[in-house]
């Protein structure tokens, strides 16, 4: 059964991109054991009244005066093949901080908020991981796996590959071994009850679920 974070111990990876304001991730944010921000998301985290517990990235968002402050928890990266948040996570998987949420990870540019989810199907073959934004959550997934859920919540996946077939229970469109071509083929589906199954033969899925 998928793990309810509010419920758990967990990590929070702090994302450049808008500020959560939906009481969903300010949640999380407030309750995390520890916060890992990507750069100048340390600003965004400052502003909002916490302190960073480490500040991951290449530094090109960060003043001199927090580089200089927060000299004893900065770890620089300079590697231009990733982007600041998968560093992060990367940063995380080295010192064996799981599970991880992401938050701040959508919201301004529509290109790296789509890069940004995209990354998840890469992490999950390494972490245990999820993003929440302002809507909903992201969760990756390359095995089959059941869901915890609230009746009528809106769900959708998204298929990384063209090749992996997709079986889904307890939603009130399930598909059986289908292949989904397009992005928009798997969104707009609704669940039945209080949990909901997806199984997959290979390949790894996007599922998100709307914040209700």
């Amino acid at each position: 059964m998928q793990n309810n974070y509010l419920d758990n111990d967990y990590f929070v990876v702090l994302g450049d991109g808008k500020f959560p304001e939906h009481d969903v991730p300010l949640k999380l944010l407030n309750n995390a054991r520890k916060i890992i921000c990507c750069d100048g998301a340390a600003i965004k985290l400052l502003r909002y009244g916490k302190e960073p517990d480490a500040i991951v990235g290449d530094l090109d968002s960060l003043p001199e005066c927090l580089i200089i402050k927060y000299n004893d928890r900065i770890f620089k990266d300079d590697d231009q093949e990733t982007n600041d948040q998968t560093k992060a996570v990367q940063w995380c998987h080295k010192r064996n901080i799981s599970p991880i949420i992401i938050l701040g990870a959508t919201g301004l540019r529509e290109d790296h908020t789509i890069g940004n989810i995209a990354l998840l199907a890469d992490y999950v073959d390494f972490t245990d991981i999820s993003m929440v934004t302002d809507t909903g959550i992201f969760i990756p997934m390359n095995k089959s796996k059941t869901f915890k859920c609230h009746k009528n919540q809106q769900v959708s996946i998204f298929a990384i590959s063209t090749e992996t077939k997709i079986t889904t229970t307890g939603l009130k469109y399930n598909v059986s071994e289908r292949c989904f071509t397009n992005w928009n083929q798997g969104t707009l589906n609704e669940t039945l009850s209080d949990s909901f199954g997806i199984s997959i033969d290979k390949g790894k899925i996007i599922v998100y679920l709307k914040n209700m």
